[in-house]
């Protein structure tokens, strides 16, 4: 199996992405490769620097970035040669079985839409993040980025999607399924949760146990939140800053120190041909490890034909 990496994308790269690439390597097996596509002189240099030998992975090598501010369908048709457009490159042919970058979250959006393809039947690919619970375990929130405006058949898919991640990946059985809203009965929300409702009340596609409220987030009524991408975006930011507010505030606790968006290492986007993982654009090294483990983890739980028999 061989990982893609790209070692360009992210605040602190290429530092930061090299050093996750060497905490990665020790959790992978000797017949698993991590492929560092970005800037191969400066990635051999930081090996170098941290004693590690350059034969541990494999290169391949450009120069040429998609900035943070770029737009991003002009950058990954003017830049073919750029570290994400390359790593969609090689994903499509099959020189890697996975991909992930801190890179512009737009340009892989739209490079793993152009590249490898949404899967067919699949409207919309969507973006997960975990969500820790009170009393231990995970939730799954989606969609958190990549739909900012949605209708109620593309929250019924994110539930298809976000039921096999749970299960696939993450080991939870029969999950269930909620809607993310502003009142628990039937009839509340705007009129995309309010349609999305009978919807995913009919269907025989997952476990759907109706709708949570906000404070209903870190509690035990569900394993997979539901929501358009502008809301889950909204949660999502407000969740990180939890860790972040601990730290200014002095407080030490298990709970909160889990919202550490490192621990979580990034977002699948789910609903394409191949596993792809868009990582924080401020992905420390214990955020790039934990990125391409959660790629390795993708693979290995063969979600992606999981999802393709599903949509079938």
């Amino acid at each position: 199996m061989k990982i893609g990496l790209d070692i360009m994308g992210g605040d602190y790269a290429p530092k930061a992405t090299v050093l996750g690439a060497i905490e990665a390597r020790k959790s992978l097996s000797p017949e698993q490769t991590l492929v560092l596509i970005g800037d191969e002189n400066v990635a051999k240099e930081i090996l170098q620097q941290n004693n590690v030998s350059a034969d541990l992975f494999e290169f391949v090598h450009t120069t040429e970035v998609i900035g943070m501010g770029e737009h991003p369908t002009k950058a990954i048709v003017q830049k073919p040669g750029a570290s994400i457009s390359l790593g969609f490159k090689m994903l499509k042919e099959g020189q890697i079985a996975a991909f992930s970058s801190a890179g512009n979250t737009g340009a892989m959006l739209v490079g793993g839409m152009f590249s490898v393809k949404t899967i067919p039947g699949v409207v919309r690919p969507a973006m997960t993040t975990i969500v820790p619970k009170l009393k231990g375990g995970l939730g799954i929130l989606l969609d958190v980025g990549a739909n900012a405006d949605c209708k109620p058949d593309n929250l019924l898919q994110f539930g298809v999607l976000g039921s096999l991640l749970a299960e696939s990946v993450y080991g939870i059985d029969n999950p269930r399924v909620a809607l993310m809203n502003i009142g628990e009965e039937e009839e509340k929300g705007n009129m995309l949760y309010q349609a999305t409702y009978p919807v995913m009340k009919d269907t025989n596609m997952f476990n759907f146990v109706g709708n949570i409220e906000g404070r209903d987030l870190f509690g035990d009524k569900f394993d997979i939140a539901v929501c358009d991408g502008f809301t889950g975006n909204v949660i999502l930011k407000l969740a990180e800053s939890f860790y972040v507010i601990t730290l200014k505030k002095g407080l030490k606790d298990e709970f909160f120190d889990r919202f550490n968006y490192e621990q979580i290492g990034g977002s699948p986007i789910l609903g394409l041909n191949a596993p792809v993982v868009v990582g924080h654009g401020i992905s420390s090294p214990e955020a790039i490890k934990n990125m391409v483990l959660l790629s390795k983890n993708m693979v290995e739980s063969n979600l992606i034909e999981k999802i393709k028999q599903a949509f079938h």
